[in-house]
């Protein structure tokens, strides 16, 4: 054995042998990180197949914008020519409109099974019956209100013509100059009205119907002529006293019975306020339902424009006379490029697939932290000096490192294959966005491991949360993001979630990526961080302040609870070095008697021994222990377990002290309350002269122990555990090499290359040979023994048998 004069280890002698261990340890472990490293690589290229079935798909003839051979010079020469005027309506979409189609303007009427009735929630009894439904007679109502009721009537009269006139010859003309409508859902893109090639009714509205008010309307799209079937609606219009009284009535009346069905539906309603002979000032009140999930059609998409005009119309007749209208002619969309589906696939998965991506390593990092806190290898190294700083250290390095790594190669093979997502998108933006969360994600992994003691169920767990935020944040988070009408400050509150704050984020790149796409552009700069609507900026801040705070958090806990203080301990400044703790007799010892016995005389004996080494101003002896007692609270209905029963004792430097009893007796739950493993219920014990309830980490550095079961690292050889061992020691160089030797020959696990083997290849007598070695290296002055082998030779100060 090595000679006691080295001293405890610093603080980087004690990270040096940690990064030394772990390098040997991932060494072995390579094929599992490479795996972990290559898994975006998979999900990458499924994201990008998917695109690519998609775009096979858009690109067949059936769905590829029209094309036919044209003789424009009429020398029989074909000339080919593609567009929207050769297409069909389901090639249409994917052709680029330079210059959009003209649509006449319609207005949304609610379907015959739909319009309002009276019902058993409507009072209002100016509604027609509810036996209008069974013939599909039900007219269409709007609702009217305002300040001035014979203004406001008046103008209802007016909006809803008497009779319509129809000119087969010229459609457009009379398309413009009638109120038509449609029952069809429309669409978030106005290129193609859906009415024109739905399988819905076609109606045009008017006071009073005729008995045969059913025609066919010829209308020409492209190469196509479309017939459309169009029937007389009769409008209804009906007075209320205000907008809230509108307001209660539609809304008792929406939705009631089946959830799916639309009970009473109005065209819509309309507010006059102050409107008079010299101002005009109208509400309209539309069914926002017909919008898209997200709320985000454009107001010509669900047929605003039609509605805006009827009023108009009508306040210009009030003013001028019934000879007077806006003829609203056409409404049109935007301009597009061709096939607007070609990215939208992965512009919509690439937040969920890339959220699970990065979080795919939370669990990862967290089940190796269970798995140490598990086997008990993390106190093992405490318990041979390993302090808490360079332990995080070195682990957080570790997974930092990983995770550099991964983010490195998921973002590089991503643009390696195309993906608009990062290519657009500046790298630095994302590199600070995935540097900040995976710094956040690793403090969180260290700070939920103290919540569990087993793997799998840390494993299960970490997944669940994978999956679960990205299936939240796909159906659910990224609704509420584009719901106008959601509050901003409860979207903030819920990124207050890491998972969610990381989904923002990628959905943000995703939002500018298609619009850099579409216009031309770049995608997401730092100049984007000032938008009005852009969430990144806030989302960045978010991650950084809770990474700071994770991280202090966890490691608070971890340091007072590891040292035997409460959570609510107050921090300190570090110490440079503890001193041993004077402590006064336990004044429990009057009265905490929890059975009626007669001591015999060598404990009573043992007991004032210890009573009066407590009231010396310093400890000297090896160990000694002040009524240390272990209570396990009673479980089932059962009484609480009296473990160990107020033991005291003094072990002086030099003594072998064995602990018997039968099984239950109380011997393993003493030694793990000396080495830190379970905390005393009351009293206390002193190594060294330092107090097991508030100084472990000072203890730790002057004894060995060798635990009940061999903990030990299966990929790491007898030798690498001794020089890992040794070198939190403080051994270094030649008295390092020849420390393991020695501790390797007096265990027999020197000869036939066995120190060189791994140690999950060892048998059970090997690896507890190990364990002894173990305990054994760098001199301890006390030493914690299940049992004590014949072969082995000790040079220390003190040692317990149990």
């Amino acid at each position: 054995m090595a000679d006691s004069s080295h001293g405890p280890a610093s603080f980087w002698t004690q990270a040096d042998a940690l990064l030394r261990k772990n390098l040997a340890f991932h060494k072995r472990n390579i094929r599992s990180n490479v795996q972990l490293v290559l898994f975006p690589l998979v999900l990458c290229m499924l994201l990008i197949t998917i695109q690519t079935v998609v775009n096979i798909e858009l690109s067949q003839p059936a769905l590829r914008c029209g094309c036919i051979c044209v003789d424009s010079n009429g020398d029989g020469k074909c000339e080919k020519k593609c567009g929207i005027e050769y297409s069909t309506v389901d090639q249409a979409w994917s052709c680029p409109v330079a210059s959009p189609a003209q649509w006449p303007p319609l207005l949304q009427i609610p379907a015959p099974e739909y319009r309002a009735v009276q019902s058993e929630f409507i009072a209002s009894m100016d509604l027609p019956k509810e036996s209008c439904r069974k013939s599909s007679s039900c007219p269409a109502t709007i609702l009217l209100t305002g300040k001035n009721r014979t203004l406001g009537r008046n103008l209802g009269a007016n909006m809803i013509p008497r009779s319509s006139s129809f000119n087969i010859s010229d459609i457009s003309h009379t398309m413009a100059n009638n109120i038509l409508g449609s029952d069809s859902k429309p669409q978030p893109t106005f290129l193609m009205e859906p009415a024109f090639f739905s399988n819905l009714s076609f109606y045009y509205l008017q006071r009073h119907c005729p008995t045969n008010s059913s025609f066919t309307v010829p209308f020409k799209f492209g190469s196509a002529v479309l017939k459309l079937e169009c029937s007389c609606v009769q409008g209804l219009n009906l007075w209320r006293h205000s907008s809230s009284e509108i307001n209660d009535e539609v809304y008792k009346g929406y939705r009631r019975g089946n959830p799916k069905r639309k009970i009473n539906e109005i065209i819509a309603a309309y507010d006059f306020l102050d409107t008079d002979a010299t101002r005009f000032n109208v509400s309209i009140l539309y069914n926002s339902t017909y919008r898209n999930e997200t709320g985000k059609y454009p107001i010509s998409a669900i047929r605003m424009p039609r509605s805006v005009n009827m009023a108009s119309n009508a306040y210009l007749q009030f003013l001028l006379g019934p000879g007077f209208k806006i003829l609203f002619e056409f409404v049109k969309s935007m301009p597009k490029q061709e096939s607007l589906l070609r990215l939208e696939i992965s512009t919509r998965l690439g937040p969920l697939f890339f959220t699970w991506v990065i979080l795919q390593l939370f669990p990862v990092i967290l089940t190796s932290l269970v798995y140490e806190k598990e086997q008990r290898l993390r106190i093992m190294m405490k318990m041979h000096g390993l302090g808490d700083g360079p332990y995080w250290m070195i682990s957080y390095s570790y997974f930092l490192l990983l995770s550099s790594v991964y983010m490195i190669v998921f973002v590089t093979f991503g643009s390696l294959i195309g993906l608009k997502f990062f290519t657009l998108n500046d790298y630095s933006v994302q590199l600070v966005l995935y540097f900040l969360y995976i710094n956040l994600q690793i403090a969180l992994a260290f700070l939920v491991s103290g919540l569990f003691s087993n793997v799998k169920t840390a494993s299960v767990v970490g997944y669940i949360i994978v999956f679960g935020t990205g299936i939240l944040g796909g159906f659910l988070f990224q609704f509420f993001l584009q719901a106008s009408s959601f509050p901003r400050g409860w979207i903030t509150a819920m990124e207050l979630f890491p998972g969610f704050a990381l989904y923002r984020g990628l959905y943000e790149f995703a939002q500018y990526c298609l619009n850099g796409y579409f216009t031309g552009t770049v995608g997401m700069r730092w100049k984007h961080l000032n938008d009005r609507d852009n969430g990144i900026k806030e989302v960045l801040i978010i991650i950084f302040v809770e990474w700071l705070v994770v991280l202090s958090v966890a490691f608070y806990l971890n340091k007072v609870i590891s040292s035997g203080r409460s959570p609510t301990y107050t921090i300190r400044n570090f110490q440079k070095e503890p001193q041993p703790l004077l402590q006064k007799p336990s004044s429990e010892r009057q009265g905490s008697i929890d059975f009626v016995q007669m001591e015999k005389s060598d404990v009573l004996q043992e007991k004032g021994k210890v009573v009066q080494l407590l009231q010396e101003s310093s400890i000297s002896l090896a160990i000694v222990c002040d009524n240390l007692k272990k209570i396990y609270p009673g479980r089932d209905g059962n009484t609480e377990k009296h473990a160990v029963r107020g033991l005291s004792l003094a072990l002086p430097h030099g003594e072998c002290f064995g602990v018997l009893g039968p099984n239950g007796a109380g011997k393993t739950s003493f030694i793990n309350m000396m080495t830190g493993i379970i905390k005393p219920s009351s009293g206390t014990a002193f190594v060294e002269g330092f107090d097991i309830q508030t100084q472990m980490n000072s203890i730790y550095t002057s004894m060995g122990v060798c635990p009940q079961h061999d903990l030990l690292w299966e990929t790491l050889t007898g030798r690498e555990h001794l020089l890992f061992y040794g070198r939190l020691k403080n051994l270094k160089g030649a008295a390092l090499n020849q420390a393991v030797e020695d501790s390797l020959k007096s265990v027999n696990l020197f000869y036939d290359g066995v120190a060189d083997k791994q140690a999950g290849k060892y048998s059970g007598g090997m690896k507890r040979r190990l364990s002894v070695a173990i305990s054994l290296i760098g001199d301890p002055k006390v030493a914690l023994f299940p049992y004590l082998h014949k072969r082995i030779f000790l040079n220390i100060d003190s040692f317990v048998i149990y």
